[in-house]
């Protein structure tokens, strides 16, 4: 029985010994084939690399190379300064057309000081080539007093002094049709003449002057427009100023453009300054415009 169990124990340790010499032999091979397929997915994956490392030739510095680079690099900042400055640039495009527009208005901006003449005087009148005459527009015009320094010390609407003037025409046409209403209506047009005479001459003892500004708006032609005293009944500027040598029309253009307003615009008579001493004259002014 002894033998019999030696035996059997040699056979099974004979037995697990070859079984361990057959599984080692295979297990070599299978490693290979692991590492093979790891080698191949890692040389798939180092094919996808964007920047592979340069050749060692390409890395060595030389003094041309340096001179390429430097000339690449001014090249390169000259261009783009060049774009940037073509970029924020602002170009002005002029441009011409037939303005087929019809019955619009072209609106003219003013602003004007006159320094020597009294607001109850001045008066804006416009006349074009269509036949449009217009007298002591009032249409969005303002006029400020000033005083001798050039403050501002009042305002008054130009609309009210036209007002009086159609108030007084309207009586002239109604008295031509009723002679009874005739002298109360002499005595009032002469009370009022007095009034305005007192006043102007108050103003210019004063040394008050007038700001005039607002919006004209006219026809698309050619025409002028002027600020004078034409409103005045004669003998009424008679009597204020003593004779057209005294009237002093000195003045200050501050704005005068014609049409909308937008950045850059530049007024040939803007800053415009014409002062008189202890004389009289006419001013005129000419400006050729194209209508957009």
């Amino acid at each position: 029985m002894r033998k019999r169990y030696i035996a059997v124990g040699v056979y099974c340790q004979r037995k697990s010994r070859y079984s361990y010499s057959k599984k080692s032999s295979y297990l070599p091979d299978l490693r290979k084939l692991i590492k093979r397929r790891k080698m191949g997915l890692k040389q798939t994956i180092r094919s996808l690399d964007a920047f592979p490392r340069t050749e060692e030739h390409l890395l060595q510095k030389t003094q041309s190379g340096a001179l390429v680079s430097v000339v690449g690099l001014v090249i390169m900042a000259t261009l783009f300064i060049h774009e940037l400055t073509y970029y924020l640039t602002i170009y002005t495009v002029h441009e011409m057309s037939v303005d087929l527009k019809r019955g619009e208005t072209l609106p003219i901006h003013i602003n004007m000081t006159f320094p020597s003449l009294p607001c109850d005087v001045a008066s804006i009148d416009a006349i074009d080539l269509s036949g449009k005459h217009e007298v002591d527009l009032d249409t969005n015009i303002w006029k400020l007093r000033l005083n001798s320094h050039g403050h501002i010390i009042g305002t008054k609407y130009l609309s009210d002094l036209v007002e009086k003037q159609h108030t007084t025409r309207n009586h002239d046409d109604k008295e031509h049709h009723d002679g009874s209403a005739k002298k109360p209506h002499k005595f009032s047009f002469y009370k009022d003449a007095e009034n305005m005479i007192n006043k102007v001459k108050k103003a210019l003892e004063n040394g008050e002057g007038c700001r005039v500004y607002g919006v004209l708006d006219v026809q698309r032609v050619a025409g002028n427009f002027h600020i004078s005293v034409h409103a005045l009944n004669i003998y009424v500027a008679q009597m204020i100023f003593g004779g057209a040598k005294h009237v002093n029309v000195s003045h200050m253009i501050h704005d005068l453009s014609f049409g909308p307003k937008y950045p850059g615009l530049h007024n040939p008579l803007d800053d415009t300054v014409r002062i008189l001493h202890d004389t009289s004259g006419t001013f005129k002014y000419y400006i050729k415009g194209a209508c957009r």
